[in-house]
C-alpha cells in the first residue's frame, strides 16, 4: 500500500510545473486588444442606428419636459442667484445623461455571456481580460459624451448670448468622463455577476436608475429637501458632479476652496468634491479587476 501510494505522488508531481508561468503584460498588447474589442462595439452601434439616436433624444426630451413643467418654479427664493429653472437644470441634465448612458455599459457584457461571444473572446489569446472593461468604458463614454455636446449645442441655441465658454465646456466633460467611467465600472461588475438580461434591466432601470436621479440635486436644490432627503444626496457622487458644473456656471470660476455643499451638518468645497469623485472611481476599478481576476483567471 505504501509502495502504490509513494509511485502515485511522484507520478502526480511530475506533471506539476516547478516554475510559476507569468504572462508577459505590455502596453501595446493591451493597447491592440482595447482597440479590436473597441473596434467590434462600434460595429454593434452602427449596425443599431435606432437605438444610438433614441439615446441622445432622450436627453432633449429631459430638458425639454422639466425646462417647460417648471420654468416659473421661484429657484431664487432658496438660492443666493436669480436664475430661471431651466439654467439651474442644465447641470443636472448634462450629468444624469452621462449616468444614464454609463448604467447600461454592461448590457452587451450580459448579452456576450448569454450568447456564449464572451467565452469566445476570454478562450481566444488574449493576455490581459481588463481590455474587455476599457473598451466597454470608452465605447460608452464617447456615445455619453455625444449626447453631451448635442444637449450643449442645444442650450447655447435657447440663450441670447451663442458665445461657447471653452474652460466650461472642458469642466463638463472632465466631470461627466470621472461619472461615467465610474457608473460603466459598477455597471460591467454588475454584468458580471446577474444571471442575464432580464434582471440586469431590471435592477439597473428599477433600482438604480430613476431613484439615484431623484436622490441628487439634479431636479432640485438641497434647500428643498427635507434632512433625510439631504443625507442620501450628500452620499451620491452625482451630487458633487453636479454642483461642480453649476457653481462654475453661477460663479464662472472654479476655485479649490468654494464650498459647493452647505447645510447644517456637513461642508463640502471642489476640492474635497473632486477627491470623493476619484476615489470612489479608483476602488470601482480595483474590485472590478478582482472580480475578473476570480471568475476568468
Amino acid at each position: 500500500m505504501n509502495l502504490n501510494k509513494e509511485l502515485k505522488e511522484t507520478s502526480l508531481t511530475q506533471f506539476t510545473p516547478k516554475k510559476t508561468i507569468k504572462l508577459n503584460i505590455s502596453n501595446q498588447t493591451t493597447y491592440k486588444e482595447t482597440t479590436q474589442l473597441l473596434h467590434r462595439l462600434y460595429l454593434q452601434s452602427l449596425r443599431r442606428p435606432a437605438s444610438l439616436i433614441i439615446s441622445i433624444i432622450q436627453p432633449l426630451l429631459w430638458l425639454l419636459i422639466f425646462g417647460a413643467l417648471f420654468q416659473n418654479a421661484p429657484i431664487y427664493l432658496f438660492e443666493e442667484y436669480k436664475i430661471q429653472y431651466r439654467e439651474f437644470l442644465n447641470p443636472g441634465i448634462i450629468i444624469f445623461t452621462g449616468f444614464n448612458s454609463a448604467i447600461n455599459a454592461g448590457l452587451p457584457v450580459v448579452f456576450d455571456r448569454e450568447f456564449g461571444f464572451l467565452n469566445r473572446i476570454l478562450v481566444s489569446p488574449i493576455s490581459n481580460k481588463n481590455a474587455i472593461v476599457y473598451s466597454s468604458v470608452i465605447h460608452t463614454w464617447l456615445i455619453a459624451i455625444i449626447q453631451i455636446l448635442t444637449i450643449i449645442s442645444i442650450t447655447l441655441f435657447q440663450k441670447y448670448n451663442n458665445n461657447l465658454d471653452l474652460i466650461e465646456l472642458l469642466i463638463n466633460i472632465g466631470i461627466s468622463t470621472i461619472i461615467i467611467s465610474n457608473i460603466s465600472i459598477i455597471s460591467i461588475c454588475n454584468a458580471l455577476i446577474v444571471p442575464g438580461h432580464i434582471e440586469f434591466i431590471a435592477f439597473t432601470n428599477l433600482l438604480i436608475n430613476l431613484p439615484t436621479l431623484f436622490t441628487s440635486t439634479a431636479l432640485a436644490p438641497l434647500s428643498f429637501m427635507p434632512t433625510w432627503l439631504q443625507t442620501i444626496c450628500c452620499i451620491n457622487p452625482l451630487t458633487y458632479a453636479i454642483e461642480i458644473i453649476r457653481n462654475y456656471n453661477l460663479n464662472k470660476s472654479l476655485l479649490l476652496d468654494t464650498t459647493i455643499i452647505n447645510t447644517t451638518w456637513l461642508t463640502i468645497n471642489t476640492q474635497q468634491a473632486m477627491t470623493i469623485l476619484i476615489m470612489v472611481n479608483i476602488i470601482s476599478l480595483i474590485v472590478i479587476k478582482n472580480i475578473i481576476k476570480y471568475k476568468y483567471d
